[in-house]
């Protein structure tokens, strides 16, 4: 796989367990990816999204074990750089996003700006 689509995004070991789980209970179709984008909206302006969906074309495709994630090329100048974790603890349970590109973040960390 290209080394500069591997980077785009990083998947912990916590998230991908969870990312697994999620496949094997709600949609085993191989055909079927992680999709990871950003769209226009929230607090800070712009907005993290996650949804299973078929690969299209011009994806950047990174795959995972038992997995694949799969970026939009307008949703990859974004994400450049991005971990997604799980979490799990008093605060809450979910995926967080880690993105260092932010230049700022609402305090549901659900969105950002550049």
């Amino acid at each position: 796989m290209n080394e500069v689509i591997r980077s785009l995004v990083q998947v912990t070991d916590r998230a991908q367990q969870e990312i697994r789980q999620i496949f094997t209970r709600e949609d085993p179709n191989a055909e079927t990816g992680l999709r990871l984008c950003v769209i226009g909206g929230g607090c800070s302006g712009l907005s993290y999204e996650m949804e299973f969906d078929s690969t299209r074309e011009n994806d950047n495709v990174i795959d995972y074990e038992g997995f694949r994630v799969l970026l939009d090329p307008k949703s990859s100048i974004y994400l450049k750089g991005v971990t997604l974790d799980f979490q799990d603890g008093l605060k809450g349970k979910g995926f967080v996003f880690v993105n260092p590109n932010a230049t700022n973040t609402c305090g549901c960390g659900e969105s950002f700006s550049v």
